[in-house]
């Protein structure tokens, strides 16, 4: 047996509660290393005189490690429990001590692995709209423009022509409210805008002030009435926003230019010198950009006044959650203090963070709900794209991905092919529309909520940051487009009910054919991909290469 590759980590996404009652237990083994492998658990005042047992489940298999799991439901939460594993030789006892060949339980309260007590407060709470929600983004610029009646003189595009960094196009909230039948009929029930509020850009991440909605996109008035003709039809909306920077022109830093450390807002950034100065640069800022100052969000008084915009933006319009621009650049402390009064202002708004590779030390049930999983992104490009995995390296990439979170945060996963800040998956896939429609049943199958790009259903193409953030082409509305196949898919989750566990990745014994199958509380998913030259097979299934078949409940529907 493969010691070095045994993990088992306690209160964390190998081991946490689901209910006040029931909690998962995960460990990690080598790959192909373990035939068995027993829990042997009881109440810790208990286990020395008497244990159950049960056999665990090989959940997921990665690259390296296979990753056994198993659900208790517990009388006594107050959990001890050790390991029991054969690999096909010699059954070891896996303790805190590691592996054994005996285990002495009445001196177990030493080294047995315990979960001490399930608190109602440590158990991350599913949100289930999110975890059955699906996501339609919007670059709100390039959406769609209705309203005539508004200044325009500050557009500078020709609508369709190809944007640059300082091009604005015109779209607004009314433009977005004008197409929300079109949205749903997409069987999108959940809308994530890029930053709303008062900024010089076109794209909004610099921000002057958050209370006010950018005249731009329109005002207060057309917010409400957003989130109204939203919730009207059981959508969702979930607003950006940024709080690790700020822009210049905010009045909070341009006290500090005038003042120095004289100012009151001194220490609500980091600057090292009496004043800002940006030549040389002085102070903490975005990616580089001296006209993006870094928030000190360590302050009590920054995050006072951050949180006051979080709260005030649910309170007043009743939006539905946060995305957490360049969240983990910011103090878990904050992020702590986020997620209390966010909750306490709305149980069921949601926090999406920003985090582009492992986020589990955010996700403990602290801090997020879930993040934009841009590693499902970069997975989903090396198989489509890149050609850099096959269907067992992309079965493998995916199944180490889930293992990085516990059911309920992968259930809240917010999964997608591309965003504002990535090159259009369709261009990276050199226009190839079998490969997009493959992808997009990756996306909607996988355990998550997954979030298509405005534009993605009429093949929208563009290269990186700005070209991703063309305008929206809606005359292509009559044309070939992905609208009722996109509207199938999101059915197709709404069906099924998807919940975690039941998931299966994998590849087919001859390894042409990746497969994912689904579980769901009123129904099941097969999904087969062949990304080879030639045919591949699971079992009587037979794919033609470059295709995808799916299958729900035993039927073809795809």
């Amino acid at each position: 047996m493969n010691q070095f590759a045994l993990l088992h980590i306690t209160d964390s996404e190998y081991c946490f509660p689901v209910s006040e009652n029931e909690i998962v237990i995960r460990l990690r083994t080598a790959k192909n290393d373990i035939e068995r492998a027993y829990i042997i658990y009881e109440s810790k005042y208990v286990i020395g005189n008497s244990q159950q047992k049960l056999q665990m489940k090989k959940e997921l298999s990665g690259e390296l490690y296979d990753y056994f799991s198993i659900s208790l439901k517990l009388e006594d939460t107050r959990l001890a429990y050790v390991f029991y594993l054969y690999d096909g030789k010699e059954y070891y006892y896996f303790s805190e001590d590691g592996a054994t060949l005996t285990y002495d339980f009445t001196k177990g309260f030493y080294n047995f692995f315990q979960y001490p007590y399930i608190n109602s407060a440590d158990i991350l709470k599913k949100e289930e709209w999110l975890s059955q929600a699906s996501f339609y983004q919007i670059f709100i610029d390039r959406f769609c423009m209705a309203d005539e009646n508004k200044d325009k003189n500050y557009i500078n595009l020709k609508w369709g022509d190809i944007p640059n960094p300082k091009s604005f196009a015109g779209g607004d909230l009314k433009g977005i409210i004008s197409k929300l039948d079109y949205i749903k009929a997409l069987g999108c029930d959940a809308l994530y805008l890029t930053p709303i509020f008062k900024s010089p850009s076109n794209h909004k991440y610099d921000i002057v002030d958050y209370f006010d909605v950018d005249p731009d996109f329109g005002d207060k008035t057309d917010l409400k009435n957003l989130v109204k003709e939203l919730h009207n039809r059981e959508m969702k909306l979930v607003l950006d926003a940024v709080f690790n920077h700020v822009s210049e022109l905010n009045d909070k830093f341009q006290d500090v230019i005038s003042k120095g450390k004289e100012s009151e807002y001194y220490d609500w950034f980091v600057i090292k010198g009496d004043y800002p100065c940006a030549e040389p640069l002085n102070y903490e800022v975005f990616a580089g950009c001296t006209y993006m100052p870094k928030w000190n969000t360590s302050n009590i008084h920054v995050q006072d006044y951050l949180i006051s915009i979080a709260t005030y933006y649910i309170k007043e319009f009743d939006i539905d959650g946060w995305r957490l621009d360049v969240s983990d650049e910011i103090s878990h402390d904050f992020w702590r203090r986020f997620r209390k009064e966010v909750k306490a202002a709305k149980e069921s708004a949601v926090i999406i963070g920003e985090n582009w590779h492992n986020a589990s030390n955010y996700l403990r049930g602290d801090q997020y709900d879930s993040i934009m999983n841009y590693a499902f992104t970069k997975a989903a490009l090396d198989y489509f794209a890149y050609g850099q995995l096959d269907a067992q390296g992309v079965a493998n990439k995916l199944n180490d991905i889930l293992a990085r979170n516990t059911d309920t945060v992968n259930d809240m996963m917010l999964n997608l092919l591309d965003s504002h800040d990535t090159d259009r998956f369709f261009s990276e896939v050199h226009e190839d529309r079998k490969k997009l429609k493959a992808a997009l049943a990756l996306l909607y199958m996988f355990p998550g909520a997954p979030s298509i790009f405005y534009g993605t259903e009429c093949y929208t193409v563009g290269g990186y940051d700005p070209d991703c953030r063309r305008c929206m082409d809606f005359a292509k509305e009559k044309e070939d487009t992905l609208n009722d196949y996109i509207k199938k898919l999101a059915d197709i989750r709404k069906k099924c009910s998807f919940k975690f566990s039941g998931t299966r990745i994998y590849a087919s014994e001859d390894k042409k054919l990746f497969c994912l199958q689904r579980q769901g509380r009123n129904g099941d998913v097969m999904l087969y991909i062949n990304e080879t030259d030639s045919i591949g097979k699971e079992k009587d299934i037979q794919v033609e290469p470059g295709n995808f078949r799916l299958f729900v409940c035993g039927g073809e529907v795809l």
